[in-house]
């Protein structure tokens, strides 16, 4: 197994832990290569020998390696994805951010972690990917692993939504924006403004609004196979388009997008004890009360129970 080594070097967090990797790899004779801006990084503060960081340096680290290790949190990964693209490379994240979705490995963990992955100790989750088409120069064809969003600019006050589902008309939306997720988004934007979480393994996509106008107004899950046309109504403000966050400011209105399930998936590394609801029950602590009264010797309320 060679290992791409991969992160966001705009995080001061990652260094001692990568060239910690980098030395341990190079004790376990581990092929690995690093992308440029880590090698740079790991070079400019002298953690890792320059010569080795030049000799391991790579501009296509997707290309040049069987597994990507993307160390940052979950905005990480999703840039680490995009590089990756449709070339399925699958990617192992490791946590140095808050929460941690798609980046579930902890920095301690990571060893043990290539360990199971030499012993073949591992599975492939293959994550739904959209595609959203604009007929836009600075759009096109783009996509997204955790979701497409159409939102309001700045100050701007709300602004309507026309969606059709499979040529059907569903709602016109009167809100600050709406939410075009994955399952796997379903844990990011989505889940802030009040969306269902998803399981990984359902095939659905989620639309959900973004403070609506009206409190009747619900998110609604829909079959992966259908296409999405969502169309911003005509206004005197501009709006913005986004995919994964990444943000295009849009003057045009009436301008029809057209989502739906795309042909690849980004491929996540998962090892034998890692489950979704077991990063459900760690990441928004779940049951954490429960267990606070039963070790304290309190036994739980009613309402605990």
């Amino acid at each position: 197994m060679r290992y791409g080594i991969t992160g966001n070097p705009n995080k001061s967090q990652i260094w001692h832990p990568v060239s910690t990797l980098v030395g341990w790899l190079l004790q376990q004779d581990l092929e690995f290569c690093l992308h440029t801006p880590i090698a740079s990084g790991l070079r400019e503060r002298e953690l890792v020998g320059a010569s080795l960081c030049e000799e391991r340096a790579a501009e296509d680290v997707a290309e040049k390696s069987d597994l990507m290790l993307s160390f940052g949190g979950d905005g990480t990964l999703l840039r680490v994805a995009h590089t990756t693209g449709p070339n399925d490379t699958p990617v192992l994240g490791v946590n140095i951010g808050r929460l941690g979705f798609l980046a579930d490995i902890e920095v301690e963990q990571l060893t043990d972690a290539i360990e199971h992955i030499e012993a073949g100790r591992f599975h492939i989750e293959e994550r739904m990917v959209l595609e959203g088409t604009a007929d836009h120069p600075e759009i096109g064809t783009d996509w997204a692993l955790n979701e497409f969003v159409l939102d309001r600019s700045g100050a701007a006050g709300l602004i309507k939504i026309h969606v059709e589902v499979d040529g059907t008309p569903l709602n016109t939306y009167w809100a600050d924006g709406l939410i075009m997720a994955t399952p796997t988004g379903s844990t990011a934007y989505s889940l802030s403004t009040g969306g269902p979480i998803v399981s990984p393994g359902v095939d659905a996509i989620t639309l959900t609004p973004i403070a609506p106008h009206t409190l009747t107004v619900r998110p609604i899950v829909l079959p992966g196979s259908v296409q999405i046309t969502a169309k911003v109504l005509a206004n005197d403000e501009p709006y913005v388009f986004a995919a994964d966050g990444r943000s295009t400011l849009l003057d045009e209105h009436d301008l029809e997008f057209t989502v739906h399930r795309a042909a690849h998936t980004v491929n996540l590394v998962k090892l034998p004890d890692q489950h979704f609801f077991h990063t459900l029950r760690s990441k928004l602590m779940w049951g954490l009360r429960h267990s606070n009264a039963s070790e304290s010797g309190v036994p739980p309320t009613d309402r605990d129970r």
